[in-house]
């Protein structure tokens, strides 16, 4: 299926969670097979084509991206979680959000010095979680330079900050306007 194809399987809530937003909801998406399937294709095209030697998720739905991705390259999955999620001990970083603040751990054995990981992940917006990701892999030896998503919100700007990161970032489709 080609990305046009895919982004018409994205269902659109809007005014969620708050007035004036438009949800891009990929629940729609993954539980087409045929969809999902192709979806991980490219990504997984997008991430080959990247170096990548292990492939690198955000909790939560980076996982489901990110170990479907994994599998089809035959390569490890390194889940990045939310706090307080792993019986070991973690290495972590706190990162802003537009309200508030956030942290995410991992475990610092989970990549080699200089292996090359690619993150992939659903949606890139602002970038926050994305960019803070990229630096904790770095902070545990990892090369990160390339990123895959299933969308882009370019208003947000997401994948601008993460390119001033050196990091290039390839995305199925763009939704504009947020």
């Amino acid at each position: 299926m080609s990305p046009d194809e895919l982004k018409a399987l994205v269902r659109t809530v809007p005014d969620f969670p708050a007035q004036g937003i438009q949800f891009r909801d990929i629940t729609t998406l993954i539980s087409h097979g045929e969809g999902f399937a192709a979806c991980v294709g490219h990504l997984a095209a997008a991430a080959r084509a990247g170096g990548a030697e292990a492939i690198a998720g955000m909790e939560a739905r980076g996982f489901i991206f990110g170990a479907a991705v994994a599998v089809e390259l035959g390569i490890g999955f390194v889940p990045v979680r939310k706090p307080g999620k792993l019986p070991i001990e973690t290495i972590g970083i706190d990162y802003a959000l537009e309200y508030g603040a956030d942290r995410l751990e991992m475990d610092p054995g989970a990549v080699a010095q200089g292996q090359r990981v690619v993150l992939v992940d659903d949606l890139i917006a602002t970038g926050g979680t994305a960019c803070a990701a990229a630096s904790l892999l770095r902070q545990a030896g990892a090369v990160v330079e390339h990123a895959a998503f299933v969308i882009d919100l370019p208003d947000l700007q997401g994948a601008q900050r993460l390119g001033q990161l050196d990091i290039q970032v390839d995305a199925l489709m763009r939704f504009e306007g947020g």
